[in-house]
């Protein structure tokens, strides 16, 4: 068998290495059940919701709306923050009252982040879903939001908003029944007040 010469044995090494990294890949966009899909995203200012859908495996979806820039969904990396989601979304828009979320919490999929706006006096402003009669995100509830729901009390509603830090941050209301003093009953009342 005739010898390589060295130039033969570093592009055969790295066509392997690129082999390699392109089999990575796929398995790891495999792994996340989630084909490639191309991004969309409306222009800053245009008033439509800008949509950024994942690119590839390893990623985290979640829906930012409120007082931004350009609210939508968006994918953004494992371990991101709600800061991160906030700036993907162009920033807060004029009028945000970011002191009233945790933006240093890791963000989870699924997850919808809600930038509230001040209202009269400096106050949050009451935004869709936070509203009483409609569902609150578990992602950005507040200890008094949390406080509304029957069987709720302010220590169980900081004991969730504590677990939910904690956590990083919860896609499923199913992950609350970990907390001590919530049931079967709360749970329930949890489940149709909020949504993840």
């Amino acid at each position: 068998m005739p010898e390589m010469s060295r130039s033969q044995v570093l592009v055969y090494g790295a066509v392997a290495v690129a082999l390699l990294f392109i089999g990575a890949r796929a398995i790891r966009a495999e792994g996340s059940g989630a084909p490639p899909v191309a991004e969309a995203a409306a222009s800053p200012g245009s008033g439509a919701e800008g949509i950024v859908l994942e690119s590839s495996g390893g990623s985290l979806v979640v829906d930012v709306a409120g007082a931004v820039r350009s609210p939508g969904v968006y994918s953004l990396p494992e371990g991101a923050r709600v800061k991160d989601a906030i700036a993907r979304a162009g920033g807060p828009g004029e009028g945000a009252l970011l002191e009233a979320i945790n933006r240093a919490a890791r963000i989870a999929d699924g997850q919808q982040i809600v930038v509230p706006e001040a209202g009269p006096g400096g106050a949050a402003a009451t935004i869709g879903a936070a509203s009483g009669d409609g569902p609150i995100s578990l992602g950005t509830a507040t200890v008094e939001q949390l406080d509304t729901i029957e069987g709720i009390g302010p220590v169980t509603a900081q004991n969730i908003v504590d677990f939910r830090d904690e956590k990083g941050g919860l896609s499923s209301i199913d992950q609350l029944d970990e907390i001590s003093g919530i049931g079967p009953a709360t749970m329930e009342s949890l489940r149709s007040r909020l949504q993840p």
